[in-house]
């Protein structure tokens, strides 16, 4: 990617799980400021664990990066801890949202602000937060138990930009949600980007949904970068229409045996 503005650097790492596991393998990537990039593949491709390695989080699954390195505006950051990334601007929105079941919307919502230093900044990115997802304003005093899948997404987007973040982390934002509500929400990240100028990197299985509305893509199989370009490019490709986009006939096959899987084909045409 050709831009001089790199926020995130993530250069050649490799994460191991239980000391044993090994699950990324040299993986690559970059992040200018401002845009949307997206991290594509299936299930079990390092997706998670990639965003994971960024935000500090493997040490609770028993994982660590052992090769490579990682930088935030020219900066290591491979030992700072996830406090420490969010003092910096860089918060992660989990898969499966984790919003808090017993608290309220509002109170969810607050609990991201914790690093804020005043009433009026939390008063603020409250009320910037209810412009973006006026559907939690109306539901602010409701438990987030009581609340639909869509809704508890917004919470953990919302509580994640209580903390006014530059970069947001975001992993599987479509997953469980009707396909109206995710292109919803899909809608609200492309103007938090281009209105708040939050740069974002997420994980996606919905290939479709997020080349649509990213900048940048980088396709994952098996721990390792397969494939990346600008996103309309790898949405016009006819590997990526037929391996992720279900376009085209033909066995499913790994994405890195698309040579040898095109030779067959043409063997058998």
């Amino acid at each position: 990617m050709n831009t001089p503005n790199i926020v995130l650097n993530v250069n050649g790492i490799e994460v191991i799980y239980n000391h044993v596991i090994l699950v990324l393998k040299g993986v690559s990537l970059q992040v200018p400021q401002g845009r949307i990039v997206a991290l594509l593949g299936g299930n079990g491709a390092g997706k998670t664990t990639t965003l994971r390695a960024v935000s500090n989080l493997l040490k609770g699954e028993r994982g660590a990066v052992t090769k490579g390195s990682i930088e935030l505006r020219g900066e290591r950051i491979e030992n700072l801890s996830p406090a420490d990334l969010v003092q910096r601007g860089v918060v992660q929105v989990m898969e499966g949202r984790h919003c808090f079941a017993h608290l309220t919307i509002e109170e969810n919502l607050s609990v991201g602000a914790y690093t804020l230093k005043s009433k009026g900044e939390l008063s603020a990115n409250l009320e910037k937060v209810y412009a973006y997802f006026p559907r939690l304003k109306t539901r602010r005093t409701s438990q987030a138990a009581y609340t639909s899948g869509g809704e508890q997404q917004m919470c953990a987007i919302g509580r994640a930009l209580m903390a006014s973040p530059t970069m947001v982390l975001l992993d599987e934002p479509s997953m469980g949600l009707a396909p109206q509500i995710v292109e919803e929400v899909f809608e609200i990240v492309k103007d938090l980007n281009q209105k708040e100028k939050v740069t974002f990197l997420l994980a996606e299985q919905n290939t479709n949904m997020a080349l649509k509305y990213a900048d940048y893509g980088y396709i994952m199989e098996s721990g390792r970068v397969v494939m990346d370009g600008v996103a309309s490019d790898l949405a016009s490709n006819e590997d990526v229409k037929e391996f992720y986009l279900g376009v085209g006939g033909g066995e499913r096959k790994s994405f890195k045996d698309v040579k040898s899987y095109k030779r067959r084909k043409r063997w058998l045409a």
